[in-house]
């Protein structure tokens, strides 16, 4: 395996975690101008999980047949969505920019990830964990970016991220690994109890992991009394953890096993989180998020990698049965935690995101040994 797959498939990891926390961390701004509820808000970023649960099954077919290397290449396309929800006007116009977001997002997601597996499975080591520390360092990335041009308003912002992002993904599809298959191989993997089992790990730790993305802004604005400038800090410090903690995942897995690496994983996250709700001062809640990142850093890609690597054909399909379920987690976790808001607090909504974690802790003891 060339150099040049690694460092390529790693700068896509990177970028889509950039772009990704772009958009999330400018939805408190967004949120204001819009005058939306929690509620409101909720049901708004419904679309962008909706949009990529559509799209993914249909692009893991289009791997299988296809390659990664050949969807990654349509990255530009993914970037350009992320100007859209600056442009909404109310609550329906952000849900159908959010759609199409999450649906261009899909498709670069299980590519990338597809590409991955590929690219370690050429190495002949374990890596999988340290190209989704690349997605975690991005979205770090994307955050701290947010904070420095906080004055900048979000559609020249997110135009910026846009550009910025198609000039790089060009550049790095070149290096990617050609992993055209069989044109014979199977479109779908078949639903079997393993992979619901690994599905239903991936959907705590998403949605866990999404009620950070989607709330942590909201939450130290409205629960901490932190600044709007400020409340991207939640987000960064939960990416930052977690990317710490996928650099040295595929070591822990490998010292420890995937069972109890991402079994303490998730314990630590659902701590975390706890340690924010409770507490509720800022530096407590960028703590808690931290420790949140550090513990959930790990299960996700142990998840995925469980799956694809358990696979006796192509490993998109099997990765997108499993994404699939995860990011259901996407799809219910914004309307229940935002209806949960309205009518208890956001700090009563978001111990649901414990619970879960504790949920996936319980599953991965008994189904990733």
């Amino acid at each position: 395996m060339g150099v040049h797959a690694r460092v390529s498939v790693t700068g896509t990891f990177l970028l889509h975690g950039a772009v990704f926390s772009s958009w999330y961390a400018r939805l408190p701004a967004i949120q204001q101008r819009l005058e939306l509820s929690p509620a409101e808000l909720g049901f708004a970023l419904f679309g962008a999980p909706a949009g990529l649960l559509v799209a993914m099954p249909v692009i893991a077919a289009l791997v299988a047949r296809k390659g990664s290397r050949f969807v990654v290449a349509a990255a530009p396309l993914y970037l350009g969505t992320v100007v859209l929800p600056a442009l909404a006007i109310d609550m329906v116009t952000l849900l159908v920019a959010l759609v199409l977001v999450g649906a261009a997002s899909g498709v670069l997601d299980v590519a990338m990830n597809a590409q991955g597996i590929a690219v370690e499975r050429a190495s002949g080591g374990a890596l999988f964990s340290s190209l989704h520390a690349a997605f975690s360092f991005g979205a770090l990335a994307g955050a701290a970016v947010a904070v420095a041009a906080g004055a900048v308003a979000a559609l020249p912002y997110l135009a910026m991220n846009a550009v910025v992002g198609a000039v790089l993904a060009a550049v790095l599809a070149p290096g990617l690994l050609d992993d055209r298959g069989n044109p014979d191989a199977p479109l779908f993997a078949r639903p079997d109890r393993r992979l619901a089992a690994l599905g239903m790990i991936a959907f705590c730790a998403v949605l866990a992991e999404g009620a950070v993305f989607d709330w942590s802004g909201v939450y130290l604005t409205t629960q901490t009394g932190t600044t709007t400038r400020l409340a991207p800090l939640g987000l960064a410090a939960f990416s930052l953890f977690m990317g710490v903690g996928r650099l040295g995942g595929d070591r822990a897995a490998t010292s420890a096993g995937s069972s109890r690496t991402a079994c303490g994983g998730a314990l630590l996250a659902a701590l975390g989180l706890g340690v924010t709700l409770v507490l509720a001062t800022p530096a407590a809640a960028v703590t808690g998020f931290a420790l949140m990142g550090l513990g959930l850093s790990v299960v996700f890609p142990l998840t995925l990698r469980a799956a694809a690597l358990g696979s006796p054909g192509p490993a998109a399909p099997s990765l997108a049965a499993v994404s699939t379920v995860g990011y259901g987690g996407l799809l219910l976790g914004p309307p229940v935690i935002g209806v949960l808001a309205d009518a208890a607090g956001l700090r009563a909504a978001l111990g649901l995101a414990c619970l879960l974690c504790a949920g996936a802790a319980a599953l991965a003891s008994r189904c990733l040994r």
